[in-house]
């Protein structure tokens, strides 16, 4: 902590500089903080730590902007494929209101509704891939639908069930 106080106020505006308008800059901080930390005994000049902070900083950011430009040309191929299977502008815009309530859920029960609703999954067999009871995949899948409706709560054009309808047809 005695080596980093001196580093502090040029790490943490670095960091900000850096990840403006691309990436939480606190999360830079944190990662790059924890890394150091845990790896402090290894690092050979300590009286350079602000050079090792800043140039793991930069490395972690480039890091994470490929794997963001990665994600974006997946969506970009996903928008294409489902142009070309006949999704309008306004299922495209209603099922990213959707994805996006999708994954505001919790990841047990968002992957049991996309395997009910999209996927077409039985209960059965979700509960076996899920290593838990059908009641509790029925569980799982109502308070899904639950909070994905209270989430959307007009936003989409259609109702979610109809843009999830929609999605499965277009996604065979």
């Amino acid at each position: 902590m005695q080596a980093y106080q001196g580093c502090h106020e040029p790490f943490v505006r670095y960091c900000s500089a850096l990840a403006y308008g691309k990436m939480d800059a606190q999360d830079l901080v944190q990662d790059v903080l924890l890394s150091a930390f845990q790896r402090f005994e290894k690092i050979e000049k300590k009286d350079e730590l602000l050079h090792y902070l800043v140039r793991a900083a930069r490395y972690r950011a480039i890091s994470v902007w490929r794997v963001q430009r990665r994600n974006a040309d997946i969506c970009e191929k996903q928008v294409a494929r489902l142009k070309e299977r006949g999704a309008t502008a306004e299922m495209l815009v209603d099922a990213r209101i959707v994805y996006d309530a999708l994954h505001k859920l919790p990841s047990a029960q968002r992957e049991a509704l996309i395997l009910f609703e999209i996927s077409g999954l039985s209960m059965a067999e979700i509960a076996e891939i899920q290593s838990c009871s059908e009641g509790s995949v029925k569980t799982s899948v109502s308070r899904g639908r639950a909070k994905v409706r209270s989430l959307l709560d007009g936003r989409a054009r259609s109702s979610g069930a109809e843009v999830l309808n929609a999605m499965k047809t277009l996604l065979l």
